[in-house]
């Protein structure tokens, strides 16, 4: 495990979305690439807001990005008296507009392929050989997709909330308070598989995902041809994001389930009480595309990762830093 330095400037921490679309050309709303530097979104979102003349809730975005980064994100706004040309000239002391083309509908959360990360590792403690094992170990076989603390609030404000009830939630901390007692329930359960090592394979009972989308299905049979797929990366055992009802897992599996649960009972009886249904979520997660190179003084590492993960837990498994908490990103 390497040691070393992690965001000592906004420039050693650079993300980019990538939308998977382009826009349509056309319509009541304007998509905008957005370069931003130490700031977070929901500040630039109220910027843009007061240039636009609209409400800040007018306002799309697929998801919320790093503070301390360097973060290109796409971001839509209303139609309004600015024109694209206009649009194209805003620059404010920490972001400015890269691009801006009419666009046909809002940005909802989530509407992207993923994202790509580069990132600058000061003072690193490692030797090249260790290094290079360690890129091409979590290149062959991904890393375990646990939500990143993040999700959790700091200092685990959302968790705490949990034991208040859907009731004495605020609506604005509702969603919030929510995903993270699912992601409490699912963190454990993957933390059970890492330890028995079945998060990295399917097993009879398992409900597989398809790298990189939402496709899902049952393992009713174990032959060589989905092992030799889960073993590519191509499909991945899943872990339950709760709601109401039980998983659809069977075997082993159902029962490892179940009895994590069980020892959630709050965090799973909130989920059930707002109406949520099981979803399920890949155990594992896919780094593609990771390079590294050594600098003067630093190494710097780049990867892609699909929507909905976090770079934190790549990180963890490369560099020992206490700077891997800080980050904001959970598209």
């Amino acid at each position: 495990m390497a040691r070393g330095t992690l965001r000592a400037e906004p420039e050693d921490f650079v993300v980019e979305e990538d939308l998977g679309f382009g826009p349509s050309g056309a319509g009541q709303h304007v998509l905008l690439k957005v370069r931003k530097r130490n700031a977070n979104t929901q500040w630039v979102v109220r910027e843009l807001a007061k240039i636009c003349g609209c409400h800040p809730r007018d306002i799309g975005y697929a998801g919320l990005k790093d503070r301390r980064a360097i973060a290109i994100q796409w971001l839509t706004v209303p139609q309004s008296r600015l024109t694209l040309d206009v649009w194209r000239t805003v620059r404010e002391p920490d972001f400015e507009v890269l691009e801006a083309d009419a666009h046909s509908r809002k940005l909802p959360r989530g509407a992207l392929a993923g994202n790509r990360f580069m990132v600058r590792i000061r003072n690193v403690e490692v030797e090249d050989v260790a290094l290079a094992a360690r890129i091409a170990e979590i290149s062959r076989r991904g890393v375990p997709n646990y939500f990143g603390p993040q999700r959790f609030g700091r200092d685990g404000a959302n968790l705490a909330r949990i034991a208040d009830g859907l009731r004495a939630l605020r609506p604005q901390e509702r969603g919030f308070v929510l995903s993270a007692a699912r992601s409490l329930v699912f963190n454990a359960i993957l933390a059970e598989r890492a330890r028995d090592g079945s998060w990295e394979r399917l097993e009879v009972g398992d409900i597989a995902n398809l790298d990189g989308r939402g496709s899902i299905f049952p393992v009713e049979t174990l032959d060589q041809t989905l092992s030799e797929r889960c073993e590519q990366l191509d499909l991945h055992p899943t872990g339950p994001m709760w709601g109401k009802g039980a998983p659809p897992t069977r075997l082993r599996v159902s029962e490892l389930e179940a009895r994590l649960a069980a020892e959630f009972p709050q965090p799973c009886a909130l989920t059930a009480e707002a109406g949520m249904e099981q979803e399920r979520r890949a155990l594992r997660l896919a780094v593609r595309e990771l390079t590294w190179e050594r600098e003067a003084a630093a190494i710097v590492i780049r990867f892609r990762l699909m929507r909905g993960s976090f770079a934190t837990m790549v990180l963890h498994e490369i560099v020992e830093s206490e700077a891997l908490a800080d980050e904001d990103n959970d598209a």
